[in-house]
């Protein structure tokens, strides 16, 4: 295991994709400890951790986030956001964070929220008078809201991983996502006290209703969602189907900007993804398989509990261990992989396991953007060409927040648990 854990760090260290890493870990362990027998295994393993129901969700969100996109979604939440708070002291920063939670009830995946922003928001930020290093640094930390606010890439991973219902995960995350939104809005207004940032002309109130009006459609989108699913009409994996129904619907026959030729382009770049993200999950399930049949998970399990059988100190060790991880490791790598450590442990210490969802999500999303291996500070910094430690000085206070709010919703479970249990 020794050897495995050190090929693990060295191939980490060298920029080998997290994919191949897992993969190669497992394979050095097979040969490293002669159980050649482990070898015919591999490959079930790999398309046994793919059986699930619930992974169907995750490439129908993605084709309706594409479709949405195509179809002129993007420009209008930024334009209505711009309408109403574009008028105030550091405006556009306010319309950054409020375009990136609603595109985050279409999207659901971080780093295309990043990399699309980046390329929309960071010039038209720049235009009006602010630096760039902090209208990247907004643009990114706006980012960590694609996962969180359903519906969530991440939430459908652990509800697959620990049998929690998906649908009560998308739930959970609503107030968290709100509450990380409200906190970067705080942070924006304290920062600004300082600086002269600019101010736009004020919309009329026609032209506000006229923006809201247009963006109404697009947002029908997740409403549809979550209705259906509070009310059981279908589950999250239905509502996907749903979902991608509705942006063609609204892009095609609403905006009329959703072409048949724009169709193969949508489609590949679905699948792309969706590839990536597949692979992803497949070495993840060999590698943890890897760590099971080593005992790895109740070595740690026993581990934990001999320190404290408090849930206060479980719940920090796990913050400090998830945060630490993030740092290095690709988050729904890290999920897949966390998640049978873990469960096994929350009974003990009495932790809802949709609680726990949330907190290791959050965490974990919180990743993105901690160097050195942090993928959206990357993306948001090649998009821009800010350098990385510009793009982190500006970036700080924004994680100082996350990290608060993360906090609070540790040890006040009510604000995860409210929704899905009403």
């Amino acid at each position: 295991m020794t050897i495995a854990l050190i090929s693990f760090a060295i191939l980490l260290l060298l920029g080998v994709p997290i994919a191949y890493v897992l993969g190669m870990t497992t394979v050095i362990y097979i040969f490293a400890t002669d159980n050649l027998g482990l070898v015919l295994t591999v490959p079930q393993r790999l398309f046994s951790g793919m059986e699930n129901y619930g992974l169907l969700a995750i490439p129908l969100f993605m084709l309706a986030g594409e479709l949405m996109n195509s179809g002129g979604i993007t420009k209008r939440l930024v334009d209505v956001a711009k309408k109403f708070i574009g008028h105030y002291r550091g405006g556009l920063a306010y319309v950054n964070v409020i375009a990136n939670t609603m595109l985050a009830a279409i999207i659901g995946s971080a780093t295309a929220q990043i990399a699309m922003m980046s390329r929309t928001m960071v010039p038209e930020m720049e235009k009006a008078g602010y630096s760039k290093p902090f209208s990247t640094a907004t643009t990114a930390a706006a980012g960590l809201l694609g996962p969180i606010i359903p519906p969530s890439m991440m939430f459908i991973l652990y509800g697959v991983g620990s049998g929690v219902s998906i649908g009560d995960m998308f739930m959970a995350g609503v107030i968290p996502g709100l509450l990380l939104s409200l906190s970067f809005i705080i942070i924006i207004a304290f920062i600004g006290m300082k600086a002269q940032w600019p101010v736009q002309e004020k919309a009329s109130v026609k032209d506000m209703m006229t923006s809201l009006g247009k963006v109404l459609p697009a947002l029908s989108v997740p409403v549809i969602i979550i209705a259906g699913i509070l009310t059981g009409v279908f589950t999250a994996t239905e509502s996907a189907a749903i979902a991608c129904v509705v942006a063609i619907i609204v892009g095609a026959f609403v905006y009329r900007e959703l072409k048949l030729s724009s169709i193969p382009n949508v489609l590949s770049q679905t699948a792309i993804t969706t590839a990536v993200i597949t692979i992803l999950i497949a070495m993840a399930n060999i590698f943890g398989w890897m760590l099971s049949f080593e005992q790895v998970p109740q070595q740690i399990a026993a581990w934990m509990v001999s320190l404290s059988d408090s849930p206060v100190v479980f719940l920090l060790l796990v913050n400090i261990f998830l945060l630490f991880v993030g740092m290095f490791m690709d988050g729904i790598a890290a999920l897949i992989i966390l998640i049978p450590i873990f469960m096994p442990l929350l009974p003990t210490y009495g932790v809802d396991p949709i609680h726990f969802g949330i907190i290791i999500c959050i965490n974990l999303t919180i990743g993105i953007l901690t160097p050195p291996v942090g993928s959206g500070l990357f993306i948001a910094s090649s998009i821009t060409k800010v350098s990385i430690g510009d793009l982190v000085k500006s970036l700080w206070p924004f994680l100082i927040v996350a990290l608060i709010v993360l906090l609070l919703l540790t040890y006040v479970p009510a604000l995860s648990l409210w929704l899905p249990g009403l």
